[in-house]
């Protein structure tokens, strides 16, 4: 039989699935559209979208529903794995949001206005890069530690 917690988990998973799935075609969409400069502003606003509308709501959905798979479990937020997880969720939260979309949405406009070619692209382009990177490892720590559930500190 199915518990509320089944399906809890399954859409947890799923919605892993089309936000961690998203993240990992940005650098192949970028990457792409570097060797093709007149795809660039294309692929730039693609992966705005599926920024906007497929990964950031599915990060969004899964903090509910794992916060609903603790309550009906009746697991604590404190235990070391999830708060650690959580700490993570925070930092690639705030560094996606005040640090990646803004680039993102820059990166758009100068190179509408001044090219690929333009000084101020190739700076963007460049800290997207990081950023971009930078949040993969974060979120592929978290996952590894909702699959794993180590058991961290002792």
């Amino acid at each position: 039989m199915m518990t509320m917690y089944d399906v809890l988990k399954f859409l947890h998973v799923l919605l892993t699935i089309a936000a961690v799935g998203s993240n990992l075609t940005y650098g192949v969409w970028i990457g792409r559209a570097a060797r093709e400069p007149r795809q660039l502003a294309f692929a730039l606003r693609g992966v705005k979208i599926l920024d906007d509308r497929i990964a950031n709501p599915s990060y969004a959905l899964l903090l509910i529903t794992g916060f609903a798979m603790l309550y009906v479990r009746r697991i604590s937020p404190t235990t070391p794995w999830i708060l650690t997880s959580l700490v993570l969720y925070l930092v690639v939260l705030v560094v996606g949001l005040r640090g990646y979309t803004p680039v993102l949405r820059q990166q758009i406009a100068v190179l509408e206005s001044g090219g690929p070619e333009a000084p101020e692209y190739q700076r963007l382009a460049r800290r997207g890069l990081r950023l971009g990177v930078m949040l993969a490892v974060l979120v592929v720590v978290i996952v590894f530690l909702m699959v794993t559930k180590p058991a961290l500190w002792g």
